[in-house]
């Protein structure tokens, strides 16, 4: 079997910031019993879900051949998910939110390869296979939906986050590994509760990102489609609990028409959902996607969007209204009494860049501690300098060689010697480079000639504000580093001895050459050694038809109050 990730075009163009967060699937990692939990999953999963999940679920299976006896490869799943412009990575557990849906943005499937350990296999908090691979990939086989998933991923890849953001997300990555990690005391789970639940309550203002995950939730994780009376099921989260998708189809879950206030309902990630969205059709989602849009910084900007690249203390980008953009972290901004934005500033590595491209120069070797520059309509003449034509410029002496000092109507005063000017593809000056420039307001000095040169970006509003950098091959961003990483679970000589017991009933049912004497020979084995489990006992039962091995079962059933419905679903699958 395949370890590493066939190779795919749309994989090819992810940019190194996102390939750093790929790892190999490592398939060798899957134990038996890994296989049977994925195997008891899906095909309680068909069966339920054909009734109940919307009509591309089944379809979506087929065509991106999910199966339901093997845990796909990402080779195989690479080949098929090609046929439908799509692509899927296996990553570690949960990755930063900006980075998921910029992987979506470039339609690739994000995959936490790891299972969920039997005792969880009904839910778990952990990203892993079953959810990516049972639950994503099928559903993408709409192209209506596919559609809405990447544009998600493209919109949600420039919403602003906040620290409070990247403490969450540490923190429940924490709390789904110790969760799903084998030896952890119940202490540490209930630190890591307690982490999760003080950030949770934590009153903050919500940032962008804290929205968008919100509106991703209730509708690629927990969406329902239909009406609020017959709602279909289509949310990842939900194809790939056994549980709560069977739960969530009762009247204990309320089920709410899908809109915009979806993104300030707030949800838990480890318990499950008490209330559902449900969306007429998937181009509805699209529509509610695109107003939500309409309040982001990315489309708004001005004074709002610059704090809010402020307030995350991570590489944003502002854009001006000549075109020209600024990528770096932002500290500083001054304000007019109308509130609009007279100069910012940036700390340490900074770029500027014209659609999406850097410009040839201005990168962070020339701009390593920073950058300025005041912004707005020179005083006296109600005019900007991106709007003056060739005869303004030259009666204003704004002209390559020359010296000029003049004053925005905010009272910043510039004063240099003007070097040579940029301009944007439609003839306006988007930047004047300065030598021996003093910037000053007020009394207050932002720039003089000691400080070398002074670049001025040439714009009167911020027409837009973004996470990230407008080019991403500016700033070395592989600095990835999670201060957690999934806990491998090594096997007891006891787990070993299980898992090969449930290998030789796997084996006896792939070749389909069943030999009723030794599979009773590994039931005895069970019932001496293990008498706590089900799962291995029902596919005995599933091949042999042993009336013993079902007796084993009830009693079982009796024993484990908390596996009793699964063995009886089991046991309905098989008769």
């Amino acid at each position: 079997m395949h370890t590493n990730v066939e190779s795919n075009p749309l994989l090819d163009r992810l940019p190194p910031h996102l390939k750093q967060y790929i790892k190999a699937q490592d398939y060798e990692q899957y134990t038996p019993i890994n296989q049977a939990v994925w195997r008891y999953v899906m095909r309680k999963n068909v069966d339920y879900l054909s009734k109940v999940a919307h009509e591309s679920y089944v379809m979506g299976l087929k065509k991106t051949g999910i199966s339901i006896d093997n845990i796909p490869s990402m080779y195989g799943m690479n080949r098929i998910l090609k046929e439908i412009g799509w692509a899927a990575v296996a990553v570690d557990g949960f990755i930063p939110p900006n980075a998921f849906m910029e992987f979506q943005a470039y339609k690739v499937l994000v995959i936490a390869s790891d299972i969920r350990q039997l005792e969880n296999i009904e839910y778990t908090p952990a990203p892993d296979i079953i959810h990516e691979g049972a639950g994503h990939a099928p559903i993408i086989a709409s192209p209506d939906y596919a559609e809405y998933l990447r544009r998600f991923g493209e919109i949600g890849a420039k919403a602003i986050s906040s620290a409070h953001d990247m403490e969450m997300y540490e923190a429940v990555r924490t709390l789904s590994i110790l969760k799903e990690a084998d030896g952890i005391t119940q202490e540490a789970i209930d630190a890591a509760e307690r982490s999760v639940e003080q950030l949770q309550n934590k009153e903050v203002q919500p940032s962008e990102i804290a929205l968008i995950r919100n509106l991703h939730w209730w509708t690629v994780e927990y969406g329902m489609v239909g009406t609020v009376e017959n709602p279909k099921i289509y949310g990842a989260g939900l194809l790939s609990s056994i549980g709560e998708s069977t739960w969530c189809m009762t009247d204990e879950v309320k089920k709410i028409p899908y809109s915009i206030d979806a993104a300030y309902q707030e949800f838990d990630i480890t318990k499950p959902q008490p209330q559902l969205f449900v969306t007429p059709d998937f181009a509805y989602l699209m529509q509610v996607l695109e107003e939500f849009a309409g309040t982001m910084a990315v489309r708004k900007g001005g004074w709002r969007g610059l704090k809010k690249l402020i307030e995350s203390k991570q590489i944003g980008t502002l854009e001006l209204n000549t075109g020209l953009q600024v990528s770096g972290i932002f500290t500083e901004m001054i304000q007019n009494d109308d509130n609009e934005v007279v100069y910012f500033a940036t700390q340490g590595e900074t770029a500027l860049s014209y659609r999406e491209k850097e410009l040839i120069g201005h990168g962070v070797n020339r701009y390593k501690n920073g950058f300025s520059s005041p912004l707005g309509k020179l005083k006296g003449i109600n005019l900007s300098i991106e709007n003056m034509g060739p005869r303004d410029l030259k009666a204003y002496d704004f002209y390559d060689g020359k010296p000029i000092s003049f004053e925005y109507e905010s009272g910043i005063t510039v004063s240099g010697l003007n070097v040579t000017g940029m301009r944007n593809l439609g003839g306006q000056l988007m930047l004047i480079q300065f030598t021996d420039c003093t910037v000053t307001y007020g009394d207050k000095i932002l720039h003089d000639p000691s400080m070398g040169d002074f670049d001025l970006v040439i714009g009167s509003q911020i027409v837009s504000a973004f996470a990230g950098a407008a080019d991403f091959l500016s700033f070395d961003l592989i600095t990835h580093l999670a201060e957690t990483n999934t806990v491998r679970p090594t096997l007891s000589e006891k787990e070993d001895t299980l898992n090969r017991l449930y290998q030789q009933v796997r084996l006896q049912r792939e070749s389909n050459q069943i030999d009723n004497e030794s599979l009773l020979e590994v039931f005895a084995s069970l019932q001496k050694d293990y008498p706590q489990d089900w799962l291995c006992a029902l596919e005995i039962y599933e091949l042999t038809k042993d009336t013993a091995v079902l007796a084993h079962l009830k009693e079982v059933q009796n024993r484990r109050e908390q596996v009793a419905h699964l063995i009886t679903n089991g046991l309905e699958l098989i008769q």
